[in-house]
């Protein structure tokens, strides 16, 4: 099997000494900065290497020390809008770091991770958390044995809407989800479940709190017949509970919407928007709602002169704006810094959501449209 750039990054014994304001062992020169925050490195300069070096730059909690990718000239450019350093390999930040995200192709999170990890250092990985189930398996109980840090970045759990939700309590019977966008031209090694539905497979596992008995799915490849762009899978959790996701990569327009049903109350949100809506029966009317049903059974009932706008309580969800990339990296560090605090998406539900994940592609293989 070819070795993959990604993958070489954690080998390569060429690496860049600190660029200006920092010590060439890839520390600031501060040492009470350096006593008071966690040092932390980002592994991956592309689009969401530069998203977490942001954050890691601008957390209180963080010391931002690298950037690592094998393309030097692009963690050189990263690392000096942040001013730490840039390296080609993993191997120079080795006994110098104590957090590090991994934001690079999938290909390489596993072999990554276990460098890590075996050398103490706690890890948030991006998602999903390996290339498949057995070495995400490997990564969970390698952390587990040795008692680090590691963590799954399922961003979206860190949503504003999906973090109100959570503020709830609800217990779903019936949820839908709806992930669709233009080709992004990124995550070409991995198709559209592993790249997008992911995210809701993990926030609907969260959410039904309960285990899989049974999924269906359809899903074709467009752009590559080996990797499905269009997927559509039904989940039946042993609860009762039931989700519908539909992902698509191909779409005209980016959605990313959940409606949540359930005894307490109808949601209807927008990831994108950030907004949500609370349908409910109105606790005013409670005395109302039992005549009519009393009336209904009797007979007596005319459902048209109703007015049911009356009888149920609409609500705008209240969300706040705090950015979920930073509530992710936050949560990671503090539990980090804190062993009794956990990260927001520990590596053991990254687990459960590609454990799901592969039920729903075998699923979809089986239903094969060939």
């Amino acid at each position: 099997m070819r070795e993959t750039t990604a993958v070489r990054q954690a080998h390569r014994p060429e690496r860049l000494k600190g660029v200006e304001g920092m010590t060439d062992d890839g520390r600031r020169t501060s040492d009470e900065r350096r006593a008071t925050r966690l040092r932390t490195a980002v592994i991956g300069a592309g689009k969401m290497g530069a998203m977490h070096a942001k954050v890691y730059g601008s957390l209180p909690q963080s010391d931002l020390v690298a950037v690592v990718d094998t393309d030097i000239d692009k963690a050189r450019k990263l690392a000096r809008k942040y001013r730490c350093s840039a390296f080609a390999d993993c191997s120079g930040l080795l006994g110098k770091v104590e957090a590090v995200t991994i934001a690079t192709p999938t290909a390489a999170h596993y072999e990554l991770a276990k460098l890590f990890i075996e050398n103490n250092v706690a890890v948030m990985i991006e998602k999903p958390l390996a290339t498949d189930v057995s070495q995400a398996r490997q990564v969970v109980e390698l952390a587990k044995n040795l008692g680090v840090v590691a963590a799954v970045g399922h961003s979206e759990r860190c949503n504003p809407v999906v973090q109100a939700m959570k503020r709830l309590e609800i217990s779903p019977r019936f949820i839908e989800a709806t992930r669709v966008s233009p080709y992004p031209f990124r995550s070409t090694d991995i198709g559209v479940v592993l790249d997008v539905m992911i995210h809701d497979i993990d926030i609907i596992l969260s959410l039904a709190a309960s285990k899989v008995e049974k999924v269906d799915a359809v899903g074709i490849g467009i752009i590559d017949p080996d990797r499905e762009d269009i997927c559509s899978a039904r989940i039946v959790f042993e609860n009762g509970c039931v989700a519908n996701i539909t992902a698509s990569r191909l779409a005209l327009k980016t959605e990313r919407k959940v409606r949540v049903f359930s005894k307490q109350a109808y949601l209807s949100l927008d990831y994108v928007t950030r907004t949500g809506t609370i349908i409910k029966a109105d606790t005013d009317n409670i005395d109302l709602i039992n005549k009519i049903r009393q009336l209904k059974q009797g007979g007596k009932f005319n459902l048209l002169k109703t007015d049911w706008t009356k009888l149920v309580h609409y609500e705008k969800l209240a969300i706040d704006d705090k950015e979920p990339l930073r509530l992710e990296q936050e949560a990671f560090l503090q539990a980090v810094a804190d062993k009794t605090s956990r990260p927001e998406v520990s590596a053991e539900e990254g687990l459960a959501a590609m454990e799901c994940a592969e039920e729903i592609l075998a699923s979809a293989r089986k239903h094969s449209w060939d």
